[in-house]
C-alpha cells in the first residue's frame, strides 16, 4: 500500500525561499565581465587591422597619381609634394593631383617616396604602426606593389 500524500494547506509559509546565492550572482557578473572584455578586445583590436587595410589602398592611390603625373608631364615627381603643387620644371602639370593630407598615412606619418625603387621606377612605403622600417603585423612596412 502506496502511503498517500497530503496536499499542502493554501497560504501556509514554504520553508525554504527560492532565489540566487551570493556565489552564484558573483559568477553571473564575472562572466558577463569576461564576454564585454572580450567583445571590447576584438571590437577596438579591429582599428589596427583598419589602419593597415586603408594603407593599403592609400598607397595604391598615390601609385596611381604618380603613374597619372608621369602621364601628364613626361617624368616621375621629385617627391609627392609635386602632386600637390606644379613643380616649376613640370611642363604639362595639370594637378593638383593629390591633396596634402593624402600623403601622410592612417598613422600621421608621410609617406616615404623614392625614385628610382629597387625593383620599380618608384616606390612609395608606409612604415606601419611603429613608424619603424621592418616589423610585422601591423608594423610592418606596407609598400606599393
Amino acid at each position: 500500500m502506496q502511503p498517500i500524500s497530503r496536499p499542502r494547506p493554501v497560504g501556509s509559509p514554504r520553508t525554504a525561499q527560492g532565489g540566487f546565492s551570493l556565489i552564484e550572482i558573483i559568477l553571473v557578473v564575472v562572466l558577463i565581465g569576461g564576454i564585454v572584455a572580450f567583445a571590447a578586445t576584438r571590437i577596438l583590436g579591429g582599428g589596427d587591422r583598419a589602419r593597415v587595410n586603408l594603407a593599403k589602398a592609400q598607397v595604391q592611390t598615390l601609385a596611381e597619381k604618380v603613374h597619372q603625373f608621369e602621364m601628364d608631364t613626361g617624368r616621375l615627381p621629385n617627391s609627392l609634394g609635386d602632386l600637390v603643387v606644379a613643380p616649376g620644371d613640370a611642363g604639362g602639370w595639370l594637378g593638383p593631383y593629390a591633396k596634402e593630407a593624402e600623403l601622410r598615412d592612417p598613422w600621421n606619418t608621410p609617406y616615404e617616396y623614392r625614385a628610382p625603387g629597387e625593383r620599380q621606377p618608384f616606390e612609395i612605403v608606409s612604415l606601419g604602426a611603429d613608424r619603424r622600417p621592418g616589423g610585422d603585423s601591423v608594423n610592418a612596412d606596407i609598400r606599393y606593389e
